[in-house]
Formats: C-alpha cells, structure tokens, sequence
C-alpha cells in the first residue's frame, strides 16, 4: 500500500512539470517536509489525512440532526 501511495505521488510530481501551480504547491510541500525533518511523502500524507479528516468533521456536523 505504500508504495502505490509513493507511486501515486511520484506521478503528480511528474505532471507538475506542465502545470506551474503544482510545482509550487510541490516546492511549498518539500520545503515544508525538510523544515520538518520529515520525507516529502510524510508531508503530502499528512496535508491529505488533515484535508479528508476535516472533510468529514464538516460533513459529520452539516448532517448530525
């Protein structure tokens, strides 16, 4: 499973060279993870997992009466 993940992200990182916004959301994201000491594919994992957990705390309070 971490490797399709790690795979996943390599392929974004690839289409980044058409698109310069996800290049610099790319830079931002590297920058972040060594300000960290953490690796690259930590970091997107982390602002993923923070991303989809906030989806559903929203969706959870949109929907909970």
């Amino acid at each position: 499973m971490a490797r399709l993940f790690e795979q996943l992200v390599d392929e974004l990182v690839g289409f980044s060279e058409h698109d310069p916004e996800l290049a610099d959301g790319i830079r931002w994201l590297d920058s972040q993870a060594r300000r960290r000491g953490i690796s690259f594919y930590d970091m997107v994992f982390e602002v993923l997992y923070r991303r989809d957990t906030g989806t559903m705390a929203r969706d959870w309070f949109r929907t909970r009466n």
